[in-house]
């Protein structure tokens, strides 16, 4: 038992135990007050008896009392000559008990009484085999033992199990914890708790949750990791080759700095999407509070992409016209969107031409669209195409790149409150859209 079962189990104990003596209490000083203004009677047959007796001799008279004694004969009622009312055979000493325990009680709860009825004075009582009737009953013991004792036994049982009941998730949480410090993160509390719907159970839910994010972030570190090292291994080894061969081979000098220059700019652009890749992951962004024209940022990513593409054999074209105003990053924003576009044109058969078209939604969003007519991906790659170093297995995939851009540009846009998503087109080729939050304030005061 830890030590919060025992917190529980004595507050609670604690709290039951003064209610019950605290109803005890009242209870206790309720009766007194009621012994102190003779609303209590004992209720023993005796009483019973006699004051039934008296009943009918007061409101019945000798004869009503003679025909009840006839029937039982129980009762003794003498007048002031010392005559039975039956003619019964008096024992005196009986008599001067009677009248000295009269004399002595205040007939509130007396086992004898004296009736006065057509100028006679009768003294009824029921003689006893010692000759006095029952005793009243002390008031002390009347106090509730058994239901005090009986109650405060119950209190143990009820406090126990209900501290139990408290304390034994919270101890599942406990080992739980300990679990995800040692590194494993198969903890299912919510098999463990079982039925249970309460709080705690929503805690236990919650930190399955938890545990399950921290084990899907913690496994993409250790892919991002492995895919890190795997991308920057080839260009190492190419360097490697390439610095061997201009050592072996001096004529071949500049055409082994050509392929050194070229593996090096390729190692730079890995390092910083990387870099890109981190501070998004981390949240570390630039100013996110400029004003940006979508149409004049698409005009310049458009006219560059252009110049790209024309080296290809291929075009870029830009469809629709916003008058609308975003708020973010402007440079991230052109990082993101030229990644996208970059991706369509490589992707793009050569003669074809990537379309780039903007409007606006009834969400108050800007939608950009970017499509080609290339080979598009499988369905199940569309969402792992956003996945850092992904590349897909479509036939016709034979693109570089480090398969970084995407990932970047999901990002970009979720810190800017939009997101991105990709479909395959009915007339074959991939579909990107980019979906961008406007800034209403900004366009009510333009």
């Amino acid at each position: 038992m830890g030590r919060l079962f025992w917190k529980f189990f004595f507050f609670i104990w604690l709290g039951q135990l003064t209610t019950i003596l605290g109803v005890s209490a009242v209870w206790i000083w309720h009766h007194n007050e009621n012994l102190k203004r003779g609303e209590i009677e004992n209720v023993s047959p005796v009483t019973f008896v006699v004051k039934s007796a008296a009943a009918t001799l007061q409101y019945g008279g000798p004869e009503a009392l003679r025909n009840m004694l006839q029937t039982n004969p129980s009762v003794y009622a003498v007048d002031e000559s010392g005559h039975e009312i039956l003619g019964r055979a008096v024992i005196p000493d009986a008599i001067i008990q009677a009248r000295a325990l009269l004399n002595n009680n205040d007939g509130a709860n007396s086992t004898v009484k004296q009736v006065k009825i057509a100028g006679n004075s009768y003294l009824l009582y029921l003689p006893t085999v010692e000759g006095l009737p029952t005793p009243k009953i002390s008031p002390k013991r009347l106090f509730p033992w058994f239901w005090l004792v009986g109650g405060t036994i119950a209190s143990l049982v009820f406090a126990s199990l209900l501290a139990w009941y408290f304390s034994k998730p919270i101890r599942h949480l406990r080992t739980a914890f300990e679990s995800v410090a040692s590194g494993k993160f198969n903890v299912d509390l919510n098999a463990i708790m079982g039925g249970r719907r309460d709080d705690l159970a929503d805690l236990g839910r919650d930190f399955d949750r938890m545990t399950s994010q921290l084990r899907a972030l913690i496994e993409g570190q250790r892919r991002l990791l492995h895919d890190i090292s795997h991308e920057l291994r080839s260009p190492l080894a190419r360097l490697q080759v390439a610095i061997g061969l201009a050592r072996q081979q001096p004529e071949k000098l500049e055409s082994s700095m050509v392929r050194i220059e070229r593996e090096s700019i390729r190692m730079d652009q890995l390092v910083g999407e990387l870099l890109t890749l981190s501070k998004l992951d981390a949240g570390v962004t630039d100013s996110m509070k400029e004003t940006i024209a979508p149409d004049e940022l698409l005009a310049d990513i458009v006219e560059d992409a252009q110049f790209e593409a024309r080296a290809q054999g291929k075009e870029v074209e830009l469809v629709g016209e916003v008058k609308i105003f975003i708020q973010g990053s402007a440079e991230l924003l052109h990082r993101a969107i030229e990644n996208v576009i970059r991706n369509a044109i490589k992707h793009a058969p050569v003669g074809s031409s990537v379309v780039v078209a903007t409007s606006k939604d009834d969400a108050s969003q800007l939608k950009i669209s970017i499509l080609d007519t290339g080979s598009g991906v499988e369905v199940s790659e569309l969402e792992l195409i956003f996945e850092p170093f992904f590349r897909s297995n479509s036939p016709g995939n034979n693109a570089d790149g480090h398969g970084l851009g995407l990932a970047i540009a999901r990002r970009v846009l979720g810190a800017h409150g939009g997101n991105i998503r990709a479909s395959n087109r009915a007339t074959g080729g991939l579909c990107v859209e980019m979906m961008i939050p406007i800034a209403d304030a900004i366009n009510r005061a333009a």
